[in-house]
């Protein structure tokens, strides 16, 4: 039976990386089949305003790994915000949640591990314990990984991990320490290019 995460990268037409190490293997399913699941057809029927609307939404919060409801609570909270960007306010407040940051941090390889990482108490901000993913960290905090886990299973390789890897430019990452600080409000532009931000905002206005 086909993976289900991996239907969702081929439904959502781009690699949405939910499968950690396999996702940059000659085993992915979506570099193999990059067409949607199902029959497959030579001229697809084109796809209506609202599809197309649909399809984004599903992008940004499959990338996330958000279910709808607390999606949906996102997307008011960016509206309510105001400003002239209410896309920026959106992605900020999706690259604000701690198993998000602990995710760009290299800590995991995927933002489902990470988000697993936070709910088993293996996280802290400011040298406290954390237990929820959606938590939202703010600027000067300091996230790590808390003293009492530092010697799990989970983290046996970071050391090596971390050598080569590159964090955002929102976050001051001590790789020694397994700690970074948030110096500025987070806003990726690699989420930004890789939905249409507007045609997710239009879908919640009607």
């Amino acid at each position: 039976m086909a993976d289900t995460k991996c239907k969702t990268c081929r439904r959502s037409g781009q690699k949405l990386f939910l499968k950690e190490g396999k996702c940059f293997s000659p085993k992915c399913a979506y570099s193999r089949k990059s067409y949607p699941p199902g029959v497959r057809v030579k001229r697809p029927k084109r796809t209506s305003e609202y599809g197309l609307q649909l399809r984004e939404k599903q992008k940004l919060k499959f990338l996330y790994g958000i279910r709808e409801k607390q999606f949906v609570n996102y997307v008011k909270k960016a509206m309510e915000t105001g400003g002239s960007n209410i896309g920026a306010n959106l992605i900020e407040l999706l690259e604000s949640r701690l198993d998000n940051v602990v995710y760009k941090m290299g800590l995991a390889q995927s933002r489902s591990t990470a988000n697993q990482m936070v709910g088993h108490g293996h996280i802290s901000v400011n040298g406290r314990r954390v237990t929820i993913p959606s938590f939202q960290v703010k600027k000067s905090d300091k996230i790590s990984i808390r003293s009492g886990s530092a010697s799990k299973k989970i983290f046996a390789d970071l050391d090596t991990t971390l050598k080569k890897f590159e964090g955002p430019d929102w976050m001051k990452m001590d790789k020694e320490k397994k700690e970074a600080e948030i110096v500025k409000l987070p806003f990726d532009d690699d989420a930004k290019r890789s939905v249409n931000l507007n045609s997710i905002i239009e879908f919640y206005s009607r």
